[in-house]
């Protein structure tokens, strides 16, 4: 039998199981993901050069483009 490798492909082995079983999978298939998550996203794909502006300090309230957003007083 080839190992499964989608949540499809597990489906009719978890539909097999006890519902606590069931549950218990849910959990520990939870913590897993919430394990890989805390893996830091920058270390498989590190930011590029174009993500990053060279403009000093683009987004300053003196920039073009501010004034609808002012206050109205």
């Amino acid at each position: 039998m080839n190992d499964p490798h989608t949540a499809l492909e597990l489906q009719p082995l978890v539909e097999k199981l006890a519902p606590e079983e069931q549950v218990r999978l849910a959990k520990l298939a939870l913590r897993l993901a919430a394990q890989a998550r805390k893996t830091p996203a920058y270390a498989e794909a590190p930011p590029g050069e174009s993500e990053f502006s060279t403009e000093d300090d683009s987004l300053a309230w003196e920039a073009e483009g501010w004034d609808e957003f002012s206050a109205k007083g």
